[in-house]
């Protein structure tokens, strides 16, 4: 690929790409606060929106759990034995319904009691159009940072990642759980009622819901009647009209104009990449 700006970029820094890390603005008119890791070194990307930046890949990828070099990285970032053998890539985790942990045959019952048995959040968010969800609620608002939604209001407290996968199981009958990302980057999500879709859930999914509650007791699964939605707002200076996905699989370089950054893309002048897809990848960083 012909570079773009051969002389103008200079060397910020080498490394493996991990997830973004992200913070809320100081309120919901200022944008969320993105940064760049690259092993133990990070890089604030906001002020760089506007301005031209470079990824090299090298070829190299290493699993970020025990650093091996893989030729394809799983999971966003794994060797294949860690994929095979880690909680954090088991099936449970994209389908919290299939806990295997009361069943005594968790990948690792430490790491489940930390990340599993613990409270979680089922959640409304607006990113490409209404959506149900959960996470730790120790990732509020992280998760809805990564998922690139303008709203998010979290509708119960669930004592477990299994149970409130159960809660998610009953609203996915009634609302989508998968966010169109292309949707998404083209920034033409139109704001909704999030507490009126979150009254007309829960009366559409209150007997389910009682059924839980007598199963697992009412503390299990607890209604949040009172939260209000939040509003995120991201650092983009253009949304693109036609969204084209570049791919470190297919081209070593990827630059352009950094336009903007949503969910967990970079959006340039020249297309869009997923930097979490990209996980364990080791590039160099031109800015």
């Amino acid at each position: 690929m012909m570079e773009l700006f051969p002389t103008e970029l200079s060397l910020q820094g080498s490394g493996h790409l991990a997830k973004m890390r992200t913070a809320l603005g100081a309120d919901s008119q200022s944008p969320c606060h993105y940064w760049l890791p690259l092993d133990q070194q990070e890089f604030a990307l906001n002020p760089l929106i506007g301005r031209p930046i470079r990824l090299v890949y090298h070829g190299e990828i290493h699993c970020q759990h025990c650093g091996r070099a893989t030729r394809k990285s799983f999971n966003q970032g794994y060797c294949y034995p860690c994929f095979k053998k880690l909680p954090q890539c088991d099936s449970c985790i994209v389908s919290p319904e299939k806990c295997h942990f009361d069943a005594g045959t968790c990948r690792d019952a430490d790491w489940g009691q930390r990340n599993c048995m613990t409270e979680h959040v089922v959640y409304l968010a607006n990113s490409s159009g209404l959506k149900v969800g959960i996470t730790r609620a120790s990732q509020v608002p992280t998760r809805w940072i990564d998922q690139g939604a303008i709203q998010a209001l979290p509708i119960y407290r669930v004592d477990s990642r299994y149970r409130s996968g159960l809660v998610e199981i009953l609203y996915k009958n009634h609302v989508a759980d998968r966010t169109n990302w292309r949707a998404m980057l083209k920034g033409q999500v139109e704001n909704l009622d999030l507490v009126a879709e979150r009254e007309r859930l829960f009366s559409v999914c209150a007997e389910g819901i009682a059924e839980l509650q007598q199963q697992y007791g009412e503390a299990a699964v607890i209604p949040l009647t009172e939260a209000e939605p939040i509003e995120l707002c991201y650092p983009v200076s253009q949304y693109p009209s036609k969204v084209s996905s570049l791919n470190f699989d297919k081209q070593a370089v990827v630059e352009g104009v950094l336009q903007g950054i949503k969910g967990q893309y970079l959006i340039l002048d020249t297309g869009v990449i997923n930097i979490r897809k990209f996980g364990a990848y080791q590039v160099d960083f031109y800015a």
